[in-house]
């Protein structure tokens, strides 16, 4: 008997120092497809979340395939939506440019207007929720700092944060919404990445906030940090680059061990380009990364320190389900990518 206890602690043992293989290819599958530019996507459950421009939004379910889809209209105009984040019971949507407007689950079926905000320079990027009650979005510069609003009753009210409590900004800085990735939260903790190479970081769930600074490149407008992702509270990842000049690999990609207070350049002059969207495989250690954009899909499994192509198909942002599946979204469609 105890022969046969030995046996299988080691079976297991052995089991648990088995690592995975690298992806080594990639299956695309598409779900959805619409004329429609989609940057914002969130699993919910079993299915999948969009919301784009037009005013579209909408489900996929994972198991059927059904796509329920809808339009938001405001008075006469038609929002542009990049921003999307959920609770366990709702779900939430922001749109760009002024009015910025967000909505919440509403009552039969329909989308209720929680937020608007009305006035030159706004323009919001990313949203998301801390747990069920607390959520933050954040959008461009308005009054000389970063544009930032919170709840703390499940999305049912916002407000936005007075300059005096946030970090001063610097001229024309904001956030890119690119693919709703720019913010990142754990726990109490919050990142969000500017179009300047900066981070803002709050401890406390946005109560009070740092600024650490990065070396991506952000001299030009369409420069600086399009993504950011974090695998655990120390280790972190930025990407970005200039969607201009998409081949340029010089200063834009970064690494964090220490919860994002410094950054060391990686893969420096190599690819990948340009990106708009980073994203840690799930219960890789955080060894592995997919960083993907219009310039294709990229995977590395060493921190980003090399990385190799699986695809030159276009998309905007991606989310991990588990270890080998993900789902993304781009120009006209909706896929689902399977890592082997």
């Amino acid at each position: 008997m105890r022969y046969t206890f030995l046996l299988i602690v080691l079976m297991i043992s052995c089991a648990k120092s088995v690592s995975k293989a690298p992806f080594q290819s990639l299956e695309i599958e598409t779900l959805y497809t619409d004329s429609l530019s989609i940057r914002a996507i969130e699993l919910m459950d079993n299915s999948l979340a969009f919301a784009a421009n037009n005013g579209n939004y909408g489900t996929v379910d994972l198991t059927t395939g059904k796509v329920r889809a809808n339009v938001e209209k405001y008075h006469t105009s038609i929002p542009a939506f990049r921003a999307i984040a959920h609770t366990s019971t709702d779900f939430f949507m922001l749109s760009i440019e002024s009015p910025a407007l967000l909505y919440k689950t509403g009552e039969a079926g329909r989308m209720e207007l929680v937020y608007k905000e009305e006035r030159e320079g706004v323009f919001y990027n990313a949203m998301t929720f801390l747990n069920d009650n607390e959520g933050i979005a954040i959008g461009d510069s308005v009054d000389g700092c970063l544009s930032i609003i919170i709840t703390s009753d499940g999305g049912s009210t916002w407000s936005k944060l007075p300059c005096s409590q946030l970090p001063k900004g610097i001229e024309a800085e904001g956030a890119f919404a690119a693919s709703n990735t720019n913010i990142k939260t754990l726990g109490d903790k919050i990142w969000v990445a500017t179009t300047s190479g900066r981070i803002l970081f709050s401890m406390d769930k946005g109560s009070s906030w740092k600024v650490y600074s990065t070396p991506i490149k952000s001299e030009a407008a369409t420069e600086g940090i399009y993504s950011i992702d974090f695998y655990d509270e120390n280790l972190g990842f930025a990407i970005g680059g200039d969607y201009t000049k998409p081949d340029h690999k010089n200063a834009n990609k970064a690494i964090t061990k220490d919860g994002g207070k410094t950054w060391e350049l990686i893969a420096e002059g190599k690819e990948p380009g340009y990106k708009s969207c980073v994203q840690f495989v799930p219960g890789s250690n955080g060894k592995e990364m997919v960083a993907l954009g219009f310039t294709g899909i990229s995977y590395s499994s060493d921190m980003g320190a090399s990385w190799k192509e699986l695809s030159k198909e276009s998309f905007y942002t991606i989310r991990f389900k588990n270890d080998s599946i993900a789902y993304a979204a781009g120009k006209n469609r909706i896929s689902k990518l399977t890592f082997k």
